[in-house]
């Protein structure tokens, strides 16, 4: 008798709900264990990062804060990986994002000040989309390995930006502090709860509007093919080049619309800090919701609430804040694991005996 994985013809619908489910209690098994080594009590531990992140309106529009930079990440990353197009350079089409916004907001002031927001965010788009065409030409035009390259150019962005902040654009009135002079108040992206703002409702709009676009057009239908099976497509007429850019593109203005509004609507600069992880936790928000973009928003408050709650447990129980981050890569593992039962069955066949 042998164990063997027989391809799927279809997904499963309840499968594919279930696995995110399984893996996430899964991990808090996994999170538990590390929390016993580390001789604090899983339970209160949870029990305190809960409460750090949702206990109150207070706590939730923190969460909020951070989720909607993952939420949009997140959306540009799941649009990528529909066609197989595995973008790791959401981190560096984010910073671009915030260093195209900064740029209008300290050195076009000599436009109306109501202008100076929605240029800038456009201009974050753009930045963000312009990083992620680089990898994305390179793939489609000379079949250069896109995990590689994504990841390689974060590195170049990052240090870009420190190199900003800490040189031209650093404000001359911020006692060697290392970022830029504060952009204008009357081109601050408004805050609604807390500092939970504007930004929440562009996410959930553009979910939307995703959601609609894949499951609804023929150019969702097209995105489908090309991931499934670009063959097929090739043979309908479907231009694999060109859709890969596109897509790409509209990855990358994305991530760069998150750190547009991160530095318009929490920063109000360009500074130390605002390079903090949000592209690489997409790719966890990414596989979490299974590619849905409607999904992908609750999965992010989740992850949020992670990264919240575990600031929490230094200040409540000692330990490193940093367990939340562990915690959250403790998450990708068993999904990648449970990902091999939305596409496999697992059949026992019986040996013959000789």
């Amino acid at each position: 008798m042998r164990i063997v994985l027989a391809k799927r013809e279809a997904r499963s619908t309840k499968i594919s709900a279930l696995v995110p489910i399984i893996s996430f209690l899964v991990s808090l098994i996994l999170g538990g264990i590390v929390l016993a080594f580390s001789k604090a009590n899983p339970l209160n531990t949870y029990i305190y990062m809960f409460r750090g992140a949702f206990g109150n309106w207070m706590a939730f529009s923190e969460t909020l804060v951070k989720a909607i930079p993952l939420m949009l990440t997140g959306l540009g990353v799941s649009l990528a990986f529909r066609i197989r197009f595995w973008n790791i350079g959401a981190e560096g089409q984010y910073v671009w994002g915030a260093i195209g916004t900064a740029w209008i907001m300290l050195y076009w002031q000599f436009l109306p000040v109501q202008m100076l927001l929605p240029l800038g965010l456009l201009v974050g788009m753009t930045a963000g989309a312009i990083w992620a065409g680089i990898p994305a030409v390179m793939k489609a035009v000379w079949k250069v390995d896109e995990t590689l390259t994504t990841l390689m150019l974060n590195y170049v962005a990052i240090l870009f930006a420190e190199y900003l902040y800490y040189g031209p654009w650093r404000d001359p009135k911020g006692y060697g502090f290392p970022g830029s002079e504060p952009f204008p108040r009357e081109a601050w992206l408004p805050r609604f709860l807390g500092r939970a703002h504007w930004g929440l409702f562009i996410a959930i709009i553009i979910a939307f509007i995703l959601f609609f676009v894949l499951a609804r057009t023929k150019w969702g239908l097209e995105i489908q093919m090309i991931g499934k099976n670009p063959n097929a497509a090739r043979c309908l007429g479907v231009n694999i080049k060109w859709g890969i850019i596109i897509v790409l593109l509209l990855s990358g203005a994305l991530s760069g619309l998150a750190g547009g509004i991160e530095v318009a609507a929490i920063a109000h600069r360009l500074q130390k800090g605002i390079i903090s992880g949000y592209g690489y936790t997409a790719i966890i928000i990414a596989w979490m919701s299974q590619l849905n973009p409607i999904a992908a928003l609750f999965v992010a408050i989740l992850m949020a609430g992670l990264l919240v709650g575990g600031d929490q447990l230094q200040m409540m129980i000692g330990l490193p804040a940093a367990m939340g981050l562990v915690i959250q890569g403790l998450l990708l593992f068993p999904l990648l694991a449970g990902t091999i039962f939305t596409e496999y069955k697992i059949r026992i066949k019986k040996t013959k005996e000789v």
